[in-house]
């Protein structure tokens, strides 16, 4: 299989540590594709795959490609019969996953912000506004979330380990960590795991 990737993306990341936690590095050979693609210029082997453009995409040997984070995560914990997505607590799962999802989708427009458009038309309050929804779902996530992220590893930690590693990475100015110490120290410990380690994005 191939899995059309970058290292700074917080979506691949979160397919890099499944594969990783999964044990799936020697079971299945997935060939990571370093791909440079933007909003403003589609990789045209990934629209192959994805025609939104977008990453992660894995190509199958058995099938067509798959593409969104979360149907990849998916598809490979089945395929591993692994534990990330367990069927007693799936909505839960599902819902961090996608509570995390969340915060990397305002994240990365934020970046996309202050890099795509024209310095003229950047507009201040939309990266406040992006900003406002990641602080207010951290509080949800500090506030209702913190027993689940305790408990045993599914793919809702995963995700929010890799929102939160995403934020370090391309909002550092930004205080993600005043009054939510309980987070800060969960992250901390999480981010020791070896798939975190292994797959933590290059420096800035």
């Amino acid at each position: 299989m191939q899995l059309y990737s970058a290292a700074a993306s917080p979506f691949v990341r979160k397919v890099r540590v499944a594969i990783r936690e999964l044990k799936l590095e020697g079971e299945v050979e997935v060939e990571e594709i370093d791909t440079t693609t933007t909003p403003l210029a589609t990789d045209m082997a990934l629209a192959a795959a994805n025609p939104l453009g977008k990453i992660p995409a894995l190509l199958r040997d058995d099938g067509p490609a798959l593409y969104d984070s979360r149907v990849i995560c998916r598809y490979l914990n089945d395929r591993a019969r692994g534990p990330l997505y367990p069927e007693r607590r799936l909505w839960d799962v599902l819902t961090l996953e996608a509570t995390a999802d969340g915060i990397m989708d305002a994240a990365v427009l934020m970046v996309y912000e202050a890099r795509f458009r024209p310095e003229p038309h950047r507009s201040a309050d939309w990266l406040d506004a992006q900003w406002t929804k990641i602080a207010r779902t951290l509080d949800v996530v500090g506030n209702r979330w913190m027993s689940h992220l305790s408990g045993r590893l599914d793919m809702g930690q995963i995700a929010v380990a890799c929102a939160l590693g995403y934020l370090d990475f391309r909002h550092p100015d930004r205080p993600w960590r005043q009054g939510r110490g309980a987070l800060d120290d969960w992250y901390a410990a999480f981010g020791e795991r070896p798939a975190m380690a292994e797959t933590r994005p290059p420096a800035a």
